[in-house]
């Protein structure tokens, strides 16, 4: 059963309270009232709620909402892991007391991981929504100016190599199959295991490719050659391991036995077609030196990871997803977006206005971006929905009235305003985590991102509180 808030608070709270009162950080003690509104608590508390039909009324009684929020926000706040969270909050009366756990027993850690996936990332976009909602009621945010920047957030993946990917296909393949074979026996087909083999392949191939003056084509061709053969034999012998259990060649008399066939026969069915495609790409890499594959997969366990570009002199090449920041006053981000492709940076700036009025119920007065977001139609649509100032710079442009303009006060000043949007993702990326992603899957990233950018908007809501309160 679960409950918004703990309705009876253990003795020992009380002293740990006013132990501690002195010990917060100045920004945690006015978050800890930003944390207190009910909307906030109601929407984990209903999320909590979805996840059996009977949790309101029946069981025992579960961790209070006020207390999941508080968690899931502190993990964030300080970049931990869900173990390191948990290991924290036990050592720690300052960190008990802030998220109302007090002297009750802290939660473990897969229990707050569970937390994360029933609340979702529709949820962490309503508890974004209202901190920004209650940023405006305190007057930290007005939405009279708006800055906004793209930036990438890496999937949880290593650096993606034909034969490492193949390597982890095979790998995935035949723990299935082993599972399979644990279970039926030896009913229907024999796992011939061919792990050792792919991994000779795949150490062959490294030797090559780093072989000192370049790889040699003729002997990195051979080596692919090999594993590939290798490789199709491990789908070839997955895909008869799937259809016996299909038609029943391979089944169990056990219930609970024959649901965990049917789960593997899933992960084989899922596995296949990604390592076929992995081959395929090979195939063309290796054989036929087309290195712009369409739909190119980079992981195994990741196939929604994108390819991307930025231009970066440290890191040309990112994996990950595209990810959209736009702040107001007081470094407040008012709304972000993850892409599921990555679009150009020049159709966001409309979107991003309207994602403000939504937000924030005002159209900006200045909207500041880089020279990425610039259009002519972008600024003529921007003029026309009422924003006064476009400081949007366009460095191909001839026009000397043009660059007349862009040498004006007011735009260098909102291209100077505009720079912080890049240290905020630098701060999102160094203290909240954004750096890459460690939850999985589209809903992950959202849900990692989302909450991030609730756990560095909290942080400077309370910062910005305790300075006016000084």
């Amino acid at each position: 059963m679960i409950e918004a808030r703990r309705q009876q608070r253990h003795f020992g709270e009380g002293l740990i309270a006013e132990e501690v009162s002195d010990l917060r950080e100045e920004w945690m003690k006015h978050a800890d009232q930003v944390l207190e509104d009910e909307q906030l608590v109601s929407t984990v508390f209903e999320a909590l709620a979805k996840r059996s039909p009977k949790s309101r009324t029946r069981g025992r009684r579960g961790t209070p909402a006020e207390v999941v929020l508080r968690l899931l926000l502190l993990k964030h706040i300080r970049n931990w892991s869900y173990e390191v969270l948990e290991r924290e909050v036990r050592a720690n009366l300052v960190y008990r007391d802030f998220t109302r756990v007090g002297a009750c027993k802290a939660p473990d850690a897969k229990t707050m991981g569970r937390w994360g996936l029933a609340l979702g990332p529709e949820g962490v976009e309503k508890i974004h929504a209202r901190v920004v909602g209650i940023a405006q009621e305190n007057q930290v945010v007005k939405g009279h100016k708006m800055r906004l920047d793209t930036t990438v957030v890496e999937t949880n993946i290593h650096y993606p190599t034909d034969s490492n990917l193949l390597g982890d296909g095979v790998r995935v393949l035949i723990r299935a199959m082993k599972r399979i074979g644990e279970i039926v026996g030896q009913q229907g087909a024999q796992l011939r295991d061919r792990s050792r083999s792919v991994k000779f392949r795949i150490l062959e191939i490294g030797r090559v490719a780093r072989t000192k003056g370049g790889p040699n084509r003729e002997r990195l061709q051979q080596g692919y050659e090999k594993l590939l053969s290798t490789v199709g034999r491990v789908v070839g012998q997955a895909k008869r391991f799937s259809g016996e259990i299909v038609q029943g060649v391979k089944r169990s008399a056990d219930a609970m036995q024959q649901a965990a066939l049917d789960a593997l026969r899933n992960e084989l069915d899922t596995m296949v077609p990604r390592v076929q495609q992995v081959m395929r790409q090979a195939k063309q890499r290796i054989f036929s030196g087309d290195t712009h594959v369409a739909e190119k997969l980079v992981s195994m366990f990741e196939p929604t990871t994108e390819i991307i570009r930025k231009g970066k002199a440290s890191k040309p090449t990112e994996f990950g997803k595209m990810v959209k920041i736009q702040e107001g006053e007081n470094q407040i981000i008012t709304d972000y977006a993850v892409y599921e492709k990555r679009p150009s940076d020049a159709e966001l700036l409309i979107p991003a206005i309207d994602a403000h009025e939504k937000a924030l119920g005002c159209t900006p007065r200045l909207v500041a971006g880089d020279a990425a977001f610039y259009s002519a139609k972008n600024e003529a649509t921007a003029h026309d929905r009422g924003v006064t100032r476009v400081c949007i710079p366009s460095r191909n442009t001839k026009s000397a009235e043009r660059k007349r303009e862009q040498k004006k006060r007011w735009f260098k000043a909102g291209q100077k305003w505009r720079t912080g949007c890049e240290g905020r993702i630098s701060v999102l990326k160094r203290r909240h985590g954004l750096r890459r992603c460690s939850y999985r899957g589209d809903s992950g990233m959202r849900r990692w991102v989302g909450l991030g950018v609730i756990a560095d908007n909290l942080h400077h809501i309370g910062t910005v509180l305790a300075r006016r309160k000084n």
